[in-house]
């Protein structure tokens, strides 16, 4: 069987394509067929996935934008013309407790991670809307349900892109488009590359994940290319975890005198 995703011929735009998650969303997009609009503030990121591409035959138009900034989503928008599917894999994040978080860095973290998901869904989504399908697919994070301390913003700016994907797959379900979430746990990717830096640490996330490996870009991207498929096409509203079993953990860290494996 042959194209079994049914996404060859189909069209996609994906947010924060330079690397990590985004590099590897486009790139998987791009082998299933899909015509794939590569979308990062960073040319020289942007570059560099498209030379992934191409070293792999495959093609990909990378396009300079700033989600934050409307005009340029815009103006993206208007290049790439209608798509199938958009892809929001857009992030960052930026250390510090709460009490000690500064508005400018809370507020940077949000207009990325939350505030421009918003951004480019309504440059998007209204074409889907018109002809009657569309897929939407938000990088989300098992942070959304698990406070991750010292992180600012980062863990509300994931929670809100939970509950936009509910809302919009509420709202747009009736003119055929899905909306749905990919959570990802720990992943290897240049945002965290400096963790792994420090003695020991790969080592210890490795172990405490049961499939005993930290999660590469490719295994969130395999889960979005599912998800913008028609094989989902009765999912919306949903959110998957995509974590190696991480988030199955919690109770194994509680001492339990007799109950120990």
């Amino acid at each position: 069987m042959t194209d079994w995703l049914g996404l060859s011929g189909r069209s996609a735009v994906v947010t924060g394509a330079g690397s990590g998650i985004g590099q590897g969303c486009a790139l998987a997009l791009a082998r299933a067929g899909v015509t794939v609009w590569a979308l990062d503030r960073d040319e020289t990121a942007l570059a560099a996935t498209s030379q992934e591409a191409a070293a792999g035959g495959l093609a990909i138009t990378s396009l300079a934008c700033d989600v934050t900034d409307v005009h340029s989503v815009s103006t993206a928008a208007v290049t790439t013309g209608a798509v199938d599917i958009l892809v929001n894999a857009a992030g960052i994040g930026h250390p510090g407790a709460l009490l000690d978080v500064s508005s400018d860095d809370w507020q940077r973290v949000l207009d990325i991670n939350l505030t421009g998901y918003l951004t480019t869904t309504q440059a998007f989504a209204p074409a889907m809307v018109e002809r009657g399908s569309g897929a939407l697919v938000h990088i989300a994070s098992i942070s959304s349900r698990n406070p991750q301390p010292g992180s600012g913003a980062y863990s509300a700016s994931k929670a809100g892109v939970a509950l936009l994907s509910q809302q919009l797959a509420y709202e747009l379900g009736p003119s055929g488009v899905r909306s749905n979430t990919v959570s990802p746990g720990l992943v290897r990717t240049p945002m965290t590359e400096a963790y792994y830096q420090a003695p020991g640490v790969a080592e210890r996330r490795d172990a405490a994940i049961p499939l005993r490996r930290v999660a590469h870009a490719e295994d969130i991207a395999d889960v979005v290319v599912f998800l913008a498929s028609d094989r989902a096409r009765y999912v919306t509203g949903a959110d998957i975890t995509v974590d190696g079993g991480f988030a199955t953990t919690l109770m194994g860290t509680v001492p339990r005198p007799g109950y120990d494996r």
